[in-house]
C-alpha cells in the first residue's frame, strides 16, 4: 500500500467549509496544493469561499461547489451522487458540518434535527463515497468531534434515539447540550467502528477535538443561547487555530495509519469511557444503517 505523501494534488471534499473552522481548513489545504470540494447548503456562500480558494491557489480553479442539506437524507444521497459523477477520485473526505437545536426539531425523515445533521449525516455520506474512497487509497475520512463529547457520560441512550427525553428536560439548555453531546460521542464511536471495518483497505479513519473555537456557530438557537456562548468568546480559539488539528490530520504523513482514532491538538488523545465501547459502536452502526436504510456496503 502506498504512504500518505501530503495533501497536495490530493482531492479533498469538506462539508461546513463555508464558515469556522471549516473554512480555515479549506484555506489552509488550498494553500497546499489540495483541490477542494465544497458541501453546502448556502450556494451563494459556497461560491463566495470557492472563490477565495481559487484566489488562495494563485488564480486557478481549485474549488468546486456541491449544494446539499445534510438534515436530508434525499439531499445528502444527491450530493453524494454528484460527487461520485464530478469526481475520478476522493483523497480526503472531511465531515465537519454540525449543529445543535434548543428546541427539538424533526426533518424530513422523521429524525431529530441535532442527531441527523451531525451523526447520520456524515454516516450516510460516507457510506456512500466508500467506495471512491477505497479505489483511491490511500485515502482519510476525518470526522470533526469536540470535547463535549465527554458529557454524555451514560453514553448513547439508544432507546430515546428521538430525543424525546432529551429535549423533555426542562433544566437550562439540559436537552439540547445533551443531545449535542450524545452526537459528539457518536462521532467517535463511528469513526472507531469505520476504523475497524476498513482495516486493510488503505482508507484510515480519525476523529477529532477542534477545542472551543469562536465561530457563528449556534446564533440561530435564540438569545439564551446567543448570550452563552458570547459569555464563552474570550476563552475561545480563533477558526484557524480550531483548524490546525484537521489540517494535520489531513496533510501530515506522520499521523498513525491505524490505532488512534480520536486527537487534539495534534496529537492522539483518549477519548471517554463511552467513547471506548466497541459494543456500543457496533450497536450504533446497525441502528445507523436501519435509519438510513441500510446504506452501508461495510459488513460487520
Amino acid at each position: 500500500m502506498n504512504e500518505w505523501t501530503g495533501v497536495s494534488g490530493k482531492y479533498v471534499i469538506i462539508t461546513g467549509a463555508t464558515s469556522g473552522i471549516g473554512r480555515a481548513a479549506a484555506v489552509q489545504l488550498a494553500a497546499r496544493g489540495a483541490r477542494i470540494g465544497i458541501v453546502a447548503r448556502n450556494e451563494a456562500k459556497a461560491n463566495e469561499v470557492a472563490a477565495q480558494l481559487n484566489e488562495v491557489a494563485g488564480g486557478g480553479a481549485v474549488a468546486d461547489v456541491f449544494v446539499g442539506d445534510m438534515a436530508s437524507q434525499r439531499s445528502v444521497r444527491q450530493v453524494a451522487s454528484e460527487i461520485l459523477e464530478r469526481c475520478p477520485r476522493v483523497d480526503v473526505l472531511v465531515n465537519n458540518a454540525g449543529a445543535l437545536y434548543y428546541h427539538r426539531h424533526l426533518t424530513e425523515d422523521n429524525v431529530e434535527m441535532t442527531w441527523a445533521v451531525n451523526h447520520l449525516a456524515p454516516f450516510l455520506l460516507t457510506s456512500l463515497l466508500l467506495d471512491r474512497l477505497k479505489e483511491s487509497a490511500p485515502a482519510r475520512v476525518i470526522t470533526t468531534s469536540s470535547h463535549g463529547h465527554r458529557a454524555a457520560r451514560e453514553g448513547i441512550d439508544f432507546d430515546d434515539l428521538s430525543g424525546d427525553r432529551l429535549y423533555g428536560r426542562r433544566r437550562l439548555l439540559g436537552g439540547a447540550f445533551g443531545r449535542y453531546a450524545e452526537t459528539k460521542l457518536a462521532n467517535i464511536l463511528f469513526t472507531a467502528e469505520l476504523a475497524r471495518r476498513l482495516q486493510g483497505s488503505g482508507v484510515s479513519a480519525y476523529s477529532f477535538d477542534p477545542g472551543l473555537v469562536a465561530t457563528n456557530f449556534n446564533k440561530n438557537n435564540g438569545v439564551l443561547v446567543r448570550w452563552n456562548m458570547l459569555v464563552m468568546r474570550p476563552f475561545s480559539r480563533s477558526p484557524e487555530k480550531g483548524a490546525e488539528t484537521l489540517v494535520w490530520l489531513t496533510d501530515s504523513a506522520d499521523v498513525p495509519e491505524s490505532g488512534e482514532i480520536y486527537f487534539a491538538d495534534k496529537r492522539s488523545k483518549a477519548p471517554s469511557g463511552a467513547a471506548q465501547d466497541p459494543d456500543a459502536a457496533r450497536r450504533l452502526w446497525e441502528v445507523s444503517e436501519e435509519q438510513t436504510q441500510g446504506s452501508s456496503s461495510l459488513q460487520g
